[in-house]
């Protein structure tokens, strides 16, 4: 029905994550919703590697991931376990209440700095030399 490229919100299963790919969407968002809709859902954190692993090879859906992104250091796990980008909503909610347009920006510019400082710790010049190994051996 449409030529446009289509995001698809709200995978947290490898096999979703397929049959998304299957009907031709663009890009999965790995989001849980902020787990409203059922206090057991799991964090996109811990689904992200096996829909990465799942989708390697398939075509190139791009992988972005929403939730749980508070720190810098959560922009580089969620890369190294296979997301392209992160969503952020809260951590731009909270600037805003705070202060604001200034605060939005003073909360990005912190989330900025903290991802600067995270790479720069492990030793990866620019963010395609995260690797998955910075996280753990066995994802």
């Amino acid at each position: 029905m449409t030529q446009l490229p289509i995001v698809l919100k709200g995978v947290v299963r490898p096999d979703d994550a397929l049959r998304a790919r299957d009907a031709g969407v663009s890009a999965i968002v790995v989001s849980n919703h902020g787990g409203r809709q059922l206090d057991t859902s799991p964090a996109t954190i811990d689904v992200l590697a096996r829909i990465a692993d799942a989708l390697a090879g398939h075509g190139d859906v791009e992988l972005y991931v929403d939730g749980g992104v508070r720190r810098g250091t959560d922009v580089v796990k969620a890369l190294a376990m296979g997301a392209r980008a992160v969503l952020l909503g809260r951590p731009v909610l909270w600037g805003l209440a705070a202060a604001g347009r200034e605060g939005v920006v003073a909360a990005l510019e912190v989330l900025r700095r903290e991802f600067d400082l995270a790479l720069a710790l492990c030793g990866c010049p620019t963010p395609a030399h995260i690797t998955r190994d910075l996280v753990g051996p066995d994802l």
